[in-house]
């Protein structure tokens, strides 16, 4: 049997590879009898595809797989780095694809290391280049999905949104005051704990590993799915003042102690693209365009002398669980919510933009029950670690609702819908209203924006003019605004 091929960081993985296939030559019996037992391997655990999807938020390596796959784990924090051991499969194309998909600008991962471990293990080295938080799951087959093993990075100090969010109208107005520090969330000792032992030894010892993948998840409901909330954190940043002589007039203050925070949620992202058009395009490139121009206006508008500012669930081509999406317009305090979306019906006739609102009951039309009950199985195709969960948290954000914040969701919903049927058709002249979870923050006007049916030969044709695109944020920021004329925001206390 050939020696293992040992992944560790400071080694050199060809030149571990060829004393392998060196020994592999002169043990011949043992080559063949390898050999066999991989062609055994290959038809249990196939890899069907890698994807990596980075972003500043947390970066996503996802492994499809044709069955269940078994790993074991460990995060090595000096210098940082994943492993992940990987039974059951012998090394082939696919994940030796996973190499070149890692860019020079990924935030998290400076470089990825694979190689044969053992005749029935492959060893996956992720090196980072910062500390971080991962977690590592399974997920069961979904939508055009097969089985999928997930290894998230996120960053081992989070960033509270509320804070840069101040921190930027600091510097618009020339200012470069420090926001308040926050306090970084406490590691595991197992993750946070430097050891000298040798990879394969951290690997072996059960205390020191992250959780087993050994099981796929195996619920299929939306609400198991939910995301973990944190706290509400909620930073004041103090403009810093600069010295006045004695003999000079006190200067008038150019300060506001009021920023009005927008939440724009571009909808599905990552592993989920959402809907697709028949000339391929895909709902969450749309969606972000359309969110990036909407954030733009915002950006560059004021309301009644205090600045606007828009606060953009995912910025980039990365999968946000939905009770998340809720939660970070809850972190901003945002004084209202928008989620846009542009999605398919089952046939090409269905047209029409259309402004959804949550209901307590049921949905008000047919169209509406489908679309919500397509929206809300987005956590599925995504991708939640469930075993992250708190049922508590989860039961009370996504089952807490109340009539005033339905009320000023109709409100919203109303203004955005009565300028968005300048541009085009609507799909229904009125608000509607369905169990959307991404609209069930208790205290936040909430609305989800139907672009149009991407499953629209015509209107797909639209999302893709940019021309249209820049009318359609138009529009939206003229909803925002007039709801915003006959509804002014809560006075809601950010110092700067």
């Amino acid at each position: 049997m050939t020696a293992p091929v040992n992944v560790e960081p400071g080694g050199s993985f060809d030149a571990a590879m060829s004393s392998t296939l060196s020994r592999r030559r002169v043990v011949r019996s043992g080559s063949l009898l390898f050999l066999l037992g991989a062609g055994q391997l290959a038809r249990g655990a196939g890899i069907v595809a890698v994807r990596v999807w980075p972003a500043a938020e947390y970066t996503r390596v996802t492994i499809e797989s044709d069955t269940a796959l078994v790993t074991h784990q460990v995060f090595v924090p000096s210098p940082p780095r994943l492993a992940v051991d990987i039974e059951g499969i012998t090394l082939d194309p696919a994940l030796r694809e996973l190499v070149a998909k890692v860019k020079s600008d990924d935030p998290f991962i400076s470089g990825v290391r694979v190689g044969q471990n053992t005749p029935t293990t492959v060893r996956l080295v992720l090196d980072l280049k910062q500390p971080a938080r991962p977690q590592v799951f399974s997920l069961p087959p979904v939508a055009a999905y097969r089985n999928r093993l997930v290894l998230d990075l996120y960053p081992a100090r989070e960033i509270d949104p509320l804070e840069e969010l101040i921190a930027s109208r600091l510097r618009d107005t020339g200012h470069d005051g420090p926001a308040a520090s926050l306090t970084a969330p406490t590691l595991s000792a197992g993750m946070n704990a430097p050891r000298a032992d040798p990879l394969g030894e951290l690997i072996a010892q059960q205390s020191e590993r992250l959780p087993s993948a050994r099981e796929p998840v195996r619920s299929t409901s939306p609400r198991r799915h939910a995301v973990q909330v944190e706290k509400p954190v909620i930073a004041q940043v103090h403009e810093p003042t600069a010295p006045v002589a004695p003999s000079s007039p006190k200067p008038t203050a150019s300060r506001t102690d009021r920023i009005i925070i927008v939440a724009i949620d571009p909808g599905h992202g990552g592993e989920d693209p959402g809907a697709t058009g028949g000339e391929g395009t895909r709902e969450k490139d749309v969606v972000l365009k359309i969110a990036y121009l909407l954030r733009d206006r915002i950006n560059a508008t004021t309301l009644n002398g205090n600045p606007m500012r828009a606060y953009m669930t995912r910025d980039a081509d990365f999968f946000v669980p939905l009770g998340q999406r809720v939660e970070k317009a809850r972190r901003v305090q945002a004084d209202l919510f928008m989620s846009i979306h542009a999605d398919a019906f089952s046939t090409p006739s269905a047209s029409g933009a259309s402004v959804f609102a949550l209901s307590e009951g049921g949905a008000t039309s047919t169209t509406a029950r489908w679309l919500a009950r397509t929206e809300n199985n987005a956590d599925l195709i995504g991708g939640v670690n469930v075993a992250t969960q708190d049922p508590h948290v989860r039961r009370m954000l996504l089952d807490m609702s109340t009539t005033a914040q339905i009320n000023d969701s109709l409100k919203l919903g109303s203004a955005v819908l009565g300028q968005i049927g300048k541009l085009g058709k609507l799909h229904k002249g009125r608000v509607e209203q369905a169990g959307f979870a991404v609209l069930k923050a208790p205290d936040i006007p909430s609305v989800l924006v139907e672009t149009g049916f991407i499953s629209n030969p015509g209107e797909e044709n639209h999302l893709n003019d940019p021309k249209y695109r820049e009318e359609l944020a138009d529009a939206l920021m003229r909803g925002i605004q007039a709801y915003f004329a006959r509804n002014p925001p809560l006075a809601r206390s950010r110092t700067l």
